[in-house]
C-alpha cells in the first residue's frame, strides 16, 4: 500500500501538538517548531531526503509518549527539564523508544528518541555525553531546549538574540559547541521567525521531504498502533477504544471476506477514527457526569476534527471517509455533515455500528461496560430510529455473540 509520508507525519505533528498543549500548557504547534529546526539543521548538516525523513519523523514523534506518561506520573512537562527530575523526564523517553521500535524508517535512528533529554556534559536522565548520544537526539534537545524556554511561537529580534546568549552560555553543558555551531550557521533572525505560529504549519510543510512508497501491512499497522495509542491514552476512560474497535473491525472484515489491502484500511479507518478527540478538552472527555448540551454539542466536534487532521493525507481517501463519518446516521440527524443513507457507504455504516458496539459495551465514567446482549439490545432500537443499519447490527450480533468483549 503506497503512502506520502510526509503527509502522515504533517497530520500527525497536528494531532501531538493538541495532546502537549492540553496535557502541559506549552504554546500551540510546539512539535512542528521542533521538526522545522531539526529539518534545518539536518540540512546544514548534508543530510540527505531520507536521512531528513527520519529525523523529521524523530522530532514529531518525540513526546508520543507523553499522555501515557502522565497518566503515570502526574508531572508537567516543564519540571521534566528540572534537574531534580531527570529520572521523570527518562521515563517517557523509555515509553517513547519502545513506542517507535517498529516504525518503518528508512535508516537506524535506535535511541534518537530515548536520549533527547541527554546534554552535552553527561548531565542528563541517563548521564550519556554528547559523545554517546545519537546526533539527532542532540538536534531534537536543542530545538526542544530553546523553545520551552523562549517559547519560539512568538519571535522578536531581542529573544533571538537571548537566546543566541543563552546557547553560548550553556556551550558543553547542556548543549555541545558544535551543535550550537551549528544552530548559530543555520539560523538568522529571518529565518527563525519562520518557527512562529502563523507561519509555521506552512513552512514545516515545505520542508517535508516527500515520501511516496509501498509499505508492506505489516509496516502500516505498526504505524496506526502508534497513533491508535496516543489518541487513546488522551484520556484513561477511552484507553483500548481505537484498537478496540480496530481489532473489531479486522473481525468483520474477515467474516465478510474482505481481501487483505481493504481490511488493513478498514483497520487504519478504525484506529484513527477518534483523533479529533485530541483537540477536546480531557475535562469534558473525562466528565463523569452527563454531558450539558452544550458540552455534547462541543464534543460532537471531534468527528469534524478527524476529518480536519486527515484530509490532506493524499491517496486514503476511503479510509479518511471511513474515519470521519463514524457519527453520520442513516436519517441524516447524525454529524458532522448530516450525510444521508444514500451518502454512506457500506463501511462507513459498519464503522458507526462497530463504534457504538465498542462504547456500549467498554466502562465508562458513567457507567460500566454493558454485556454483549444488551448492548445489541440497544443497538436495535436505534435501527428502529432509523439510525444504523440493522443488518450490520445482526451480523455483529452473530460475530461477537461468543467472543470475549475488549
Amino acid at each position: 500500500m503506497k503512502l506520502y509520508m510526509n503527509d502522515i507525519l504533517s497530520a500527525f505533528s497536528y494531532a501531538l501538538d493538541c495532546v502537549e498543549h492540553d496535557a502541559t500548557g506549552i504554546a500551540s504547534h510546539h512539535t512542528k517548531r521542533v521538526a522545522y529546526i531539526c529539518l534545518v539543521l539536518g540540512e546544514n548538516l548534508g543530510l540527505n531526503r531520507l536521512q531528513l525523513n527520519d529525523l523529521a519523523a524523530c522530532a514529531i514523534l518525540h513526546d508520543n509518549a507523553l499522555t501515557q506518561y502522565l497518566h503515570e506520573e502526574k508531572v508537567s512537562r516543564i519540571d521534566m527539564l528540572n534537574d531534580k527530575n531527570k529520572a521523570s523526564a527518562g521515563k517517557h523517553c523509555v515509553l517513547g523508544e519502545n513506542n517507535i521500535m517498529r516504525l518503518p524508517f528508512n535508516y537506524d535512528v535506535s535511541d534518537s528518541i530515548l536520549f533527547h533529554h541527554e546534554n552535552s556534559d553527561g548531565s542528563g536522565p541517563f548521564g550519556k555525553t554528547h559523545l554517546e548520544t545519537p546526533l539527532y537526539s542532540q538536534l531534537i534537545h536543542i530545538a526542544d531546549v530553546i523553545d520551552i524556554i523562549f517559547d519560539l511561537s512568538v519571535m522578536t529580534k531581542a529573544k533571538y538574540e537571548k537566546i543566541l546568549k543563552y546557547l553560548n552560555g550553556k556551550r558543553n553543558t547542556i548543549v555541545h559547541e558544535d551543535i550550537v555551531d551549528l544552530f548559530e550557521r543555520s539560523f538568522d533572525y529571518e529565518t527563525l521567525q519562520r518557527v512562529q505560529s502563523l507561519s509555521i504549519t506552512s513552512s514545516l510543510n515545505e520542508k517535508l521531504p516527500i515520501i511516496h512508497r509501498e509499505y508492506s501491512l505489516e509496516q502500516i499497522g505498526d504505524m496506526v498502533e502508534v497513533i491508535a495509542n496516543v489518541i487513546d491514552y488522551k484520556s484513561e476512560f477511552t484507553m483500548r477504544h481505537s484498537m478496540g474497535i480496530a481489532q473489531k473491525a479486522v473481525t468483520m472484515a474477515n467474516y465478510y471476506d474482505y481481501d487483505k489491502e481493504t481490511t488493513m484500511k478498514l483497520y487504519f479507518a478504525a484506529a484513527v477514527h477518534d483523533i479529533g478527540k485530541l483537540v477536546i478538552d480531557r475535562d469534558v472527555l473525562e466528565k463523569p457526569d452527563k454531558l450539558t448540551e452544550s458540552e455534547h454539542i462541543y464534543m460532537q466536534n471531534h468527528a469534524y476534527y478527524t476529518y480536519e487532521i486527515l484530509k490532506n493525507i493524499r491517496g486514503l481517501d476511503d479510509i479518511i471517509s471511513w474515519a470521519s463519518l463514524h457519527h453520520e446516521k442513516l436519517n441524516g440527524k447524525g454529524y458532522p455533515f448530516g450525510k444521508t443513507a444514500e451518502e454512506l457507504g457500506f463501511n462507513e455504516r459498519l464503522m458507526a455500528c462497530l463504534d457504538i458496539y465498542q462504547a456500549l459495551t467498554e466502562t465508562r465514567p458513567y457507567k460500566e461496560g454493558f454485556e454483549h446482549d444488551k448492548a445489541i439490545w440497544i443497538m436495535k432500537d436505534m435501527v428502529k430510529n432509523n439510525y444504523i443499519d440493522g443488518s450490520i447490527v445482526d451480523d455483529i450480533e452473530k460475530v461477537f455473540a461468543n467472543i470475549e468483549l475488549s
